[in-house]
């Protein structure tokens, strides 16, 4: 055999290899090493599409290539309260309504901000609530009652947890126990802070940021940026751990608007979460590595919108209920993994998912 011949078989092989190594690294799913879960709690799918109506045909969601819908009903019973809803994603469990991580039985659930802690990865919690409301709660304390705020605040304390921004303060502060839960907070290594603006000069460490005494006003009503702002703050610090986060951020007061039937309340508090989603797309984009998911706990108001102008950003709207409803709610997805979030599934799906694609091998829930 010439040389010449040789030459073009082994170009051949080679050939073969390198496309069959392609083809096999191609095929292998990607896995996020950082996942944003934004809770828009009581957003349906018209509550988003009105917001997207009023926004003149833009949000920053709707620039997720994968989409899905989620069932949201409780252990028992038909329609869930935001305790079993955040639970339910946080822990993979169905529960009882007014449960914080705890399963039916009302024994702890080890929530995904947990697992992740354990595998290495830094954690973070926002909202526009109290920090201690129900689905902030539900990923880090474990009690039996939502209303149990002050139990609640002690359960941070119990955790390893990065970041936390949003109101309530006075849970730690201000205790039926006289305990002061800021002393604490610094004693193990916080740097605690009571001002919005203040999120701002966070540069590094561990940080607790107390941007109200119990919850924050209305986007419209003097919150201004708050929840945008917080959002790329916890990014930013969490970002410094190679090994990853996990960061859940909620836009609390989008069901409020729905319980009080108030239909530009809502409207302009999913907008100010789609500011915060905004955030996230920026660091995405530079951070290909990132899974963005984007769902809410229920439907609040049971609400439709009945006429609109796109051009002009109006609608109009009607509500059957001045409570949840039972309808699934959307899913949306971007980044590594988000094929994954198509379809319709079970709301502690999310948990199940986020934990394959995070490697976190669950023992038990």
């Amino acid at each position: 055999m010439t040389q010449k011949k040789i030459g073009r078989q082994l170009v051949n092989i080679y050939l073969i290899l390198f496309l069959t190594i392609s083809i096999t690294f191609a095929g292998e799913p990607q896995k996020p090493v950082n996942v944003i879960l934004f809770i828009g709690d009581g957003m349906g799918m018209a509550q988003v599409y009105a917001a997207y109506t009023a926004n003149h045909g833009f949000l920053n969601m709707f620039r997720c290539p994968y989409t899905g819908f989620s069932l949201t009903y409780p252990d028992s019973g038909y329609i869930t309260d935001s305790g079993a809803g955040a639970t339910a994603i946080a822990c993979g469990v169905k529960t009882y309504n007014g449960a914080i991580g705890m399963n039916k039985d009302s024994l702890p659930c080890k929530t995904i901000l947990e697992w992740a802690e354990d595998k290495g990865l830094s954690t973070g919690l926002v909202a526009t609530s109290t920090i201690t409301h129900a689905t902030p709660a539900s990923f880090i304390a474990h009690q039996k009652s939502r209303d149990d705020y002050e139990a609640i605040a002690l359960d941070f304390l119990k955790t390893d947890i990065d970041v936390f921004i949003g109101g309530g303060s006075d849970h730690f502060m201000k205790r039926s126990d006289s305990i002061n839960l800021l002393q604490q907070l610094k004693q193990k290594g916080y740097n605690v802070y009571l001002k919005p603006k203040s999120m701002q000069e966070v540069q590094g460490g561990k940080a607790a940021v107390f941007t109200a005494d119990m919850h924050n006003p209305p986007v419209n009503e003097g919150r201004g940026s708050m929840l945008p702002d917080a959002t790329e703050a916890a990014i930013r610090l969490l970002s410094k751990n190679p090994k990853g986060f996990f960061l859940m951020v909620e836009g609390s007061q989008i069901d409020w608007g729905g319980h009080s039937n108030d239909a530009d309340y809502l409207v302009s508090e999913i907008i100010d979460l789609d500011h915060a989603i905004g955030k996230a797309f920026e660091f995405a984009e530079k951070n290909a590595n990132t899974l963005i998911i984007i769902t809410a706990d229920h439907e609040t108001g049971g609400m439709a919108v009945t006429e609109g102008n796109i051009s002009e950003g109006t609608y109009q709207i009607k509500f059957t209920s001045i409570n949840h409803t039972g309808i699934m709610v959307p899913v949306f997805a971007y980044g590594p993994g988000a094929e994954n979030f198509t379809g319709v599934f079970e709301n502690t799906a999310l948990f199940d998912k986020i934990a394959k694609l995070l490697n976190i091998s669950i023992l038990c829930k």
